[in-house]
């Protein structure tokens, strides 16, 4: 029989303890986050249709995006065990430099229309994270604003190579002198990818009003107060606007960009060339021949080619082929810590997180996007705790299986 008595007042006021409330909304929402999933939700609801879905869209189809997170989802972990990981060390050398984490802000265009923050609000918080930060050329801040707002943090740039030459010979220029250290040299980019959802949005730079951006604008006053009330968007490299990103993009870029380009680029930059969006084994050893300082596996986050190569898929095969010769990073459809520690494991040097971040930066701007990298932290050193690896040097490709969803047909 279980006994029973009547509680006495002593053994309840212990339970009577509630949580002190924060009156600070923005700040109890992105507390509540515990996962990137989480701040996807909130930037959803509280971002214009039309500017949350060019983050989030892909191209056509959108398959080359949703097979890229399938593969981080299709890994099986083999963890060590009775190794001492009450300490663990996620800090790594890339491209010349320390990071303290083995992850960094990838390049986003057009990044204060997500958040009036912006660019700045990702260079702070990667600054005070101790993790490298990149500037697109078609960023939202200028070269000289990053550097400003991010003095002792380590700063990248990412290059197009555009139809007038002297545009991307001068922002080399430009982000060598700010003390820029990596230069990302973009070669995936043609021509614009067909972003089905900004033309269905009728999505423009600037924005323009629609009876549809009204009526999706009510809900979201405090978007259109940032964005009306703070100074107008700069890029980086367009003088002018007007148009889809597509439309933009298929006027500045260079469809004849040649390895002559990156000769001359490397010339003019005088910290380590990076070749941004190779999707192939022969042509990362091409480059390896040329001496460039690394790589980075990246099919643009799906946005340019749909049904593009799965860079979590080649990444061991590239490892084994140039990994002795140059550095081998990597990006699109990271969600989570453990799709870094998976990559790290399988070769990777390093790995670059844009929608993680962009969702970070629309759900609470600079809180938001060192909620994210929090979240992405915790996520990493949990992981690693988990497999009993204490350092990153010591993850192997043995720590993780790739499970094939995708498997070619025999030819």
């Amino acid at each position: 029989m279980v006994q029973r008595q009547l509680p006495k007042p002593r053994d309840i006021a212990p339970l009577m303890k509630f949580k002190k409330f924060d009156f600070n909304a923005s700040r109890r929402r992105l507390d509540a986050a515990l996962t990137i999933e989480d701040l996807h939700k909130i930037a959803k609801r509280r971002t214009p249709k039309a500017a949350f879905d060019y983050t989030d869209g892909a191209a056509e189809g959108e398959f080359s995006l949703t097979r890229a997170r399938e593969a981080f989802q299709d890994i099986e972990f083999n963890p060590s065990i009775l190794r001492d990981v009450s300490e663990v060390d996620t800090s790594c050398e890339i491209f010349g430099g320390r990071s303290a984490l083995p992850f960094g802000i990838a390049p986003t265009g057009f990044t204060r229309l997500m958040q009036t923050e912006g660019e700045i609000a990702g260079a702070t918080a990667a600054g005070a994270a101790g993790i490298p930060f990149t500037l697109s050329t078609l960023g939202t801040t200028s070269i000289e604003a990053v550097k400003e707002a991010n003095p002792d943090g380590r700063n990248w740039f990412q290059l197009y190579v555009m139809k007038d030459r002297e545009i991307s010979y001068a922002l080399t220029e430009r982000a060598g002198k700010a003390g820029f250290d990596t230069l990302f040299f973009t070669v995936d980019t043609p021509v614009a990818g067909a972003r089905l959802r900004d033309k269905r949005n009728g999505f423009s730079i600037p924005p323009q009003l629609s009876l549809g951006t009204v009526l999706n604008a009510i809900p979201r006053p405090w978007w259109w107060y940032d964005f009306l009330t703070t100074p107008p968007l700069e890029f980086a490299s367009l003088s002018s606007t007007g148009g889809t990103v597509g439309e933009l993009l298929d006027k500045a870029m260079d469809p004849s960009i040649s390895f002559e380009d990156l000769k001359i680029i490397r010339e003019l930059f005088p910290g380590k060339l990076v070749v941004k969006g190779v999707q192939n084994v022969e042509d990362a050893k091409q480059l390896a021949s040329l001496g460039v300082d690394g790589i980075v596996l990246s099919n643009h986050g799906g946005r340019q080619l749909d049904r593009a190569p799965v860079p979590f898929h080649l990444l061991p095969e590239v490892v084994r082929e140039v990994g002795e010769d140059l550095e081998v990073t990597i990006d699109t459809g990271i969600m989570n810590g453990a799709d870094i520690v998976a990559s790290i494991a399988l070769g990777a040097k390093f790995t670059l997180i844009g929608r993680a971040y962009l969702y970070g930066l629309m759900a609470g701007g600079r809180a938001g996007v060192d909620r994210t990298i929090e979240i992405l932290a915790d996520q990493v050193q949990r992981t690693m705790k988990l497999l009993e690896v204490p350092n990153l040097a010591e993850l192997e490709p043995k720590h993780v299986t790739q499970l094939e969803r995708l498997v070619p047909r025999a030819r």
